[in-house]
């Protein structure tokens, strides 16, 4: 999040000025400019290109505004459509086909023929006891293959779902269910002893043996067969109303509700999706391997293959053998990870035990965390064949930002690939800006600034939290992210780092994710966290917390000296200490302020 100076910069919303090399797009205009190398960079970048806005003031010197866009045409959004309707269109043609399946021998599978009809059953179920639209339904569920079944039939009951980590401690799981004001839970015998004394009744799902005191799934979908349709018809979901309301990972902050609305997810949808062609409608494989309660799996895993009618391979847990096995056994063609289970599929012997010559894996995407250089590279030399995607999203935005790979223009070619190192390119529909934080002023390409993003995707706000919002979003709908990156000439985006994770020392930012990049870079290193501990000179010194391979013969010591010489003076580490494991979030990040709590704490003993 930007600092509260940057929100007192209110601009003017700019006229949209399209600038286009693609054919499909509207004619472009090119900024007034004698010198023909811009117009041919210009043209180069298509809509990523700068729109430059002159806002005139009689007193003040004329400024541009630097607005960066697609360099894809947009993408249509359909109107007065929920997500349920949008997911589930044209199932009916593939009832048979498998949507969803468990990768564990003997797992629970759905068809879609079986998906619409729970859906539907379930969101009756859902009316027949009380919920009513806008009332808020947490999920305690680990990943399932009946969990999109869950939150879409919440949805199609025009009520909201919110997702939460099963195996989190009773009191976390009870703190969402009140700020959320839920009106039920929905658990499985993993989380039910930790919901059942949160105030609200249960719906369980398994072995009602093990459920005491809940509601059982199997006979509340019987009791809505019984009943049937409402013979009163119900408050239509609209378009507009919420859907979702996950919570965001509190790493930097307070864990805080973001209020998601059915347009909000399906504008996500359209533009994150915009390069998926009629051939690949019912053909991709999926891996469902991560949380089903945070964003991106519901929405940029389950949803999206969903509604393009390919088949989700759902897996609760990560252990390399069963996620190898499930690769190969269920022939997974894309599979989102996390760098440490690509950091596993490099690196531990465990891989060798698999013949990986019959994988029909073509992409990996990673976007909970920065990826390695040398990781990448290792990766693809063993994986020779996957395509290595990173992604940039975030929870206020719905889900994925801005993607590695997009498809079919003219002027560039039927497919294209961001850089590596690269987090990708914009999405269609969506506006990028890059602001200094402390002015509030947009920067060019090529120059680091916090960013921004406006579209249909950015959320409604935090619930009930209205000075929060305002500090997120701005007066003219800007999504400040508090990540820090800039735009190349070719409209590629990098990220540097986030704001709050910036270590200031003597004046100057240090980028704790360049500074692991080159302790993953060692050999003896097989993971790294770096943080800021608070210093009386220096204000910040940059610290890290290793984990070496066992056996290696290195020293604390020789480990700093290693980062110290591939870096200025300014950057090198002051402190650095052995431990046995970085503590992350589900979603992978690195849990830092965890390890500075617990790095100042050892070392006050």
């Amino acid at each position: 999040m930007a600092s509260p100076s940057s929100r007192g910069h209110s601009l003017p919303m700019p006229r949209p000025l399209v600038i286009s090399s693609n054919a499909n797009a509207a004619p472009f205009l090119l900024l007034p400019t004698n010198n023909q190398q811009q117009q041919q960079q210009l043209r180069r970048m298509g809509d990523a290109a700068i729109a430059t806005v002159h806002l005139h003031d009689a007193e003040e010197e004329q400024e541009q505004e630097h607005i960066f866009r697609s360099r894809f045409p947009p993408v249509a959004v359909p109107d007065d459509v929920t997500v349920p309707e949008f997911v589930l269109a044209g199932a009916e043609a593939y009832a048979d086909k498998t949507a969803l399946v468990e990768a564990a021998p003997g797992g629970q599978s759905y068809t879609y023929g079986e998906v619409v009809r729970d859906v539907a059953r379930f969101a009756r179920a859902l009316r027949s006891v009380g919920i009513r639209k806008g009332h808020v339904v947490v999920v305690a569920l680990p990943n399932l293959a009946v969990y999109p079944v869950v939150s879409l039939g919440i949805m199609s009951a025009g009520a909201v779902f919110s997702g939460v980590n099963p195996r989190a401690v009773a009191g976390e799981i009870k703190k969402q269910v009140e700020d959320s004001e839920a009106r039920l839970v929905v658990a499985d015998a993993v989380a039910y002893d930790k919901v059942k004394d949160a105030g609200v009744p249960v719906i369980g799902i398994g072995d009602a043996a093990r459920l005491p005191g809940a509601i059982s799934w199997d006979e509340l979908l019987a009791a809505a067969d019984r009943t049937g349709a409402p013979a009163v018809a119900l408050d239509p979901a609209q378009q507009s109303d919420l859907c979702a309301l996950p919570y965001s990972s509190g790493t930097t902050g307070v864990s805080k509700g973001v209020m998601l609305s059915h347009r909000n997810l399906v504008s996500s949808l359209c533009s994150s999706m915009f390069a998926v062609g009629p051939e690949m409608v019912g053909q991709v494989v999926t891996l469902g391997l991560m949380p089903f309660f945070h964003i991106y799996g519901i929405t940029g895993i389950c949803c999206a293959t969903l509604r393009h009618k390919g088949t989700v391979v759902v897996m609760d847990r990560f252990d390399l053998r069963g996620f190898l096995g499930a690769l190969l056994t269920h022939k997974v063609m894309f599979a989102p990870v996390v760098p440490p289970i690509m950091l596993a599929m490099v690196k531990s012997p465990v891989a060798d035990e698999f013949d990986l010559s019959g994988l029909a894996l073509r992409s990996v995407m990673t976007a909970a965390a920065p990826l390695a250089p040398e990781l990448l590279a290792a990766f693809e030399r063993k994986f020779p064949g996957v395509q290595v995607e990173e992604a940039y999203g975030l929870t206020e935005h719905s889900c994925i930002t801005l993607t590695h790979a997009g498809g079919d223009d003219p002027q560039q070619g039927p497919v294209q690939i961001a850089k590596k190192k690269s987090v990708g390119f914009i999405l269609p529909n969506l506006e990028v800006k890059f602001v200094d934080p402390d002015t509030g002023r947009s920067l060019p390409k090529n120059t680091p600034g916090e960013i921004c993003v406006r579209s249909q995707a950015v959320m409604q706000g935090y619930y009930r939290r209205k000075e929060e919002t305002e500090s997120t979003i701005d007066a003219a709908g800007w999504l400040h992210t508090g990540d820090v990156g800039y735009i190349d000439d070719d409209g590629d985006v990098f990220i540097v780092d986030r704001i709050k994770e910036l270590i200031k020392y003597k004046g100057f930012q240090v980028a704790p994710a360049e500074l692991e990049a080159i302790l993953l870079s060692h050999p003896s290193v097989e993971d790294a966290a770096v943080f800021g501990l608070p210093d009386e000179e220096a204000g910040e010194v940059p610290a890290s917390c290793v984990v070496r391979r066992r056996g290696a013969p290195e020293s604390e010591a020789d480990m700093m000296a290693y980062v110290a010489e591939r870096v200025a003076s300014y950057k090198k580490l002051r402190l650095l200490r052995f431990v046995d494991a970085i503590p992350k979030s589900v979603s992978g990040k690195i849990l830092r302020r965890q390890l500075r709590d617990d790095f100042i704490k050892t070392a006050a003993a």
